[in-house]
């Protein structure tokens, strides 16, 4: 089961909204075959590895991280060809959490006459495929924010470079852009940095891009807007400037950027709302990447599941704080699930899951 979660693996940033899977064909002992999901829309792992198998799948066991689908969707259901293959036994490490699926994909099996184990490495498989498990419950989008702070906790400063993180994290950090649908930031950020939010130290595609900016102050010239090749921008906006900046909205969306209206009570976008909007436009994860006003307005709404702090051996004795600009009287104490700590180059990875409420 762990060689189909490595396998699972191959698939990250390639299928999302769907989720990680591998799969196994075994005769007695030895694998026959190997599979994965390799691109959304794209066979799925089970029939990549049936169309690999050279010999006879009759009388053989096929091992996979996820339940086999049995609807109709962008493919066929996989249960029709597991059936069709005359497999002898499935070892499922988990059920599909999606609403489509949940126990229908075990059930056709079953009622085939094909033996079926479920929950080897539960656990670890749920913690694999965390991002699709949120998404497709719950309809909003997984939350990943990452901070680049200093020993004593700033993120900027007046003479601070530009990237205060270490080379090896500035490239994780654009493995986890590749490896998210959408990358979001504060209008304060595209004003103070004025980023592409691109993959260019790692191979991968380009995340799409998510501004929030409740006033509609940005720049119409900022390289966040300018638009690459399958790359969708989404620009948060309240409904009043939306509708005093009527000319530059409609500037906006003819250029393809997607100007999404929201109420702003005390001039503040409320970012479940914002995710809700986005995950209907098929947006299963986001990388939360600046700036300090945002990292707290996240933090305090609640809405987070992984939290990322690179902490790098510089003291900037003043500047941006990383977690400041937005107290409405709530209490930021927040709990952790579980945490880890890591070496990136010079600088220290804290990693940390919440507990589910906060």
């Amino acid at each position: 089961m762990r060689e189909c979660m490595n396998l699972a693996l191959r698939g990250k940033g390639r299928v999302s909204p769907n989720p990680l899977v591998g799969a196994l064909l075994v005769r007695g002992e030895k694998i026959v075959a190997r599979g994965w999901h390799r691109r959304f829309g794209g066979p799925h792992a089970e029939i990549d590895c049936l169309r690999r198998s050279t010999g006879r799948t009759a009388g053989t066991r096929m091992y996979v991280n996820l339940e086999p689908c049995a609807h109709y969707g962008k493919t066929p259901p996989c249960t029709e060809s597991i059936i069709a293959s005359g497999i002898r036994s499935v070892v499922i490490a988990m059920k599909d959490p999606n609403p489509l699926v949940a126990g229908r994909g075990i059930r056709a099996l079953k009622r085939a006459g094909i033996r079926v184990t479920c929950g080897v490495l539960e656990s670890e498989a749920k913690q694999l495929n965390r991002v699709f498990v949120k998404h497709i419950s719950r309809r909003t989008p997984y939350v990943h924010v990452k901070v680049a702070q200093s020993i004593d906790g700033f993120i900027a400063g007046e003479r601070a470079p530009r990237y205060i993180s270490s080379p090896a994290s500035l490239r994780l950090v654009h493995r986890w852009r590749a490896e998210h649908d959408a990358v979001l930031v504060g209008a304060g950020t595209v004003r103070a940095d004025n980023p592409r939010l691109t993959v260019r130290h790692v191979r991968g595609h380009d995340p799409h891009v998510v501004v929030i900016d409740g006033r509609l102050s940005i720049d119409e010239h900022a390289n966040v807007l300018k638009r690459e090749k399958g790359r969708g921008v989404f620009l948060c906006v309240s409904e009043r400037a939306a509708a005093a900046q009527r000319e530059k909205v409609e500037r906006l969306e003819a250029r393809g950027i997607v100007v999404l209206r929201f109420p702003a009570p005390g001039g503040v976008l409320d970012l479940r709302g914002v995710l809700s909007a986005l995950y209907r436009f098929s947006i299963g994860s986001i990388l939360v990447e600046g700036g300090s006003s945002i990292f707290a307005q996240f933090l305090e709404s609640r809405i987070v599941d992984q939290l990322s702090i690179f902490v790098t051996p510089l003291i900037l004795g003043g500047g941006v704080p990383a977690f400041g600009g937005s107290d409405r009287g709530r209490s930021r104490v927040q709990r952790f699930a579980d945490f880890q700590t890591h070496r990136t180059g010079s600088d220290i990875l804290f990693t940390a899951q919440f507990r589910k409420g906060g």
